[in-house]
């Protein structure tokens, strides 16, 4: 807009020099200098202004941040400080309620007062009864201290009796399983003749089927009975510790003889008598430590077989007495 006026002005100034004389002339070049210097200060001021506006600005957004800063300040401590108004409300209540009782106790109304001196004394004799208790408690303990301590000892030999007894148990373990592959290392040759070697419980069975031993009905052992009793003898002869069962099993079917034997348990005696007696006779076997025995057809082993019920059991059965001289005492 400046520079139009500013045209329109040296237009005016061209007209009127072609019309006025030249004096007017001078006048009208004097005026359009001064205000050429006028436009100059008035765009300096102009730019001076916009810089002092945008700094005016600047400082505006500031303060406007500030000012956000200060209502956010201001509203968190006008919550604290109701927050503070609440508590010290709060204390002056709690304060009053202690002056108050207070001034009760120091009115010293003879009632209140007998009832705390009361409630003192109970809290004393309470007190003594608790003391009381107390050293009966320990008392008590240091008797149960003592008794834990005696019974921690009995627990410590009892452990060592129990570990005693399972090392007794675990070499009588090892000596029967080695005694059993001895005998089933010397019977091999009359294993597919109805011979069978087994550990159970602790124990050798070593079970012979009648038909190796004896002829039907028979008590006297026959040559390769005989044969397979030499073998287990000669193992068994060197075995300390051992008490050896003969068990003699029959089957169910009666007897059909007026002579001896007359009925199954004489049958099964007398077989496991005939089998002690080879044994002892060609053997260094301790007499004293072999028993015979018939169970008849009590014990069957397989109901719809009987001939396996037909049978010779030697049952090798290791001392204990070691075990039972630890248990006992």
């Amino acid at each position: 807009m400046i520079k139009n006026l500013l045209s329109i002005f040296l237009i005016t100034i061209i007209f009127f020099q072609s019309c006025v004389p030249a004096r007017k002339f001078e006048e009208i070049s004097e005026k359009q200098e001064v205000c050429a210097v006028e436009l100059k200060t008035l765009k300096t001021l102009k730019t001076e202004l916009q810089t002092e506006n945008t700094e005016l600005e600047s400082q505006n957004e500031q303060l406007n941040r500030l000012t956000k800063r200060l209502i956010k300040d201001t509203t968190m401590l006008g919550k604290s400080l109701r927050m503070k108004e609440k508590q010290y409300d709060k204390i002056d209540l709690l304060n009053k309620r202690i002056q108050d009782q207070l001034e009760l106790l120091q009115k010293g109304q003879s009632v209140e007062k007998q009832r705390l001196m009361l409630d003192l004394e109970k809290r004393k004799s309470d007190l003594l009864t608790l003391e009381d208790q107390l050293r009966d408690f320990e008392i008590d303990l240091n008797n149960k201290k003592v008794q834990l301590e005696d019974l921690s000892l009995e627990l410590q030999k009892r452990e060592k009796r129990v570990n005693e007894l399972e090392q007794i148990i675990a070499n009588k373990d090892a000596i029967v399983r080695a005694l059993k592959e001895k005998v089933t290392k010397a019977l091999l040759g009359f294993r597919d003749k109805g011979l069978s070697v087994i550990e159970k419980d602790g124990k050798v069975y070593i079970s012979m089927d009648a038909k190796l031993l004896f002829a039907s009905g028979s008590t006297k052992v026959d040559s390769e009975g005989i044969k397979a009793l030499k073998e287990l003898a000669k193992v068994l002869e060197d075995q300390k510790d051992l008490e050896i069962l003969v068990e003699g099993h029959t089957d169910s079917d009666k007897m059909k003889s007026n002579s001896h034997p007359i009925d199954n348990w004489e049958l099964s005696v007398l077989r496991a008598t005939s089998v002690v007696k080879i044994m002892l006779k060609n053997s260094k076997m301790d007499p004293t430590t072999v028993s015979a025995s018939g169970r008849s057809q009590y014990v069957p082993i397989d109901i719809k077989d009987k001939a396996k019920n037909r049978r010779i059991e030697v049952v090798l059965i290791p001392k204990l007495d070691e075990l039972f001289e630890i248990i006992n005492n």
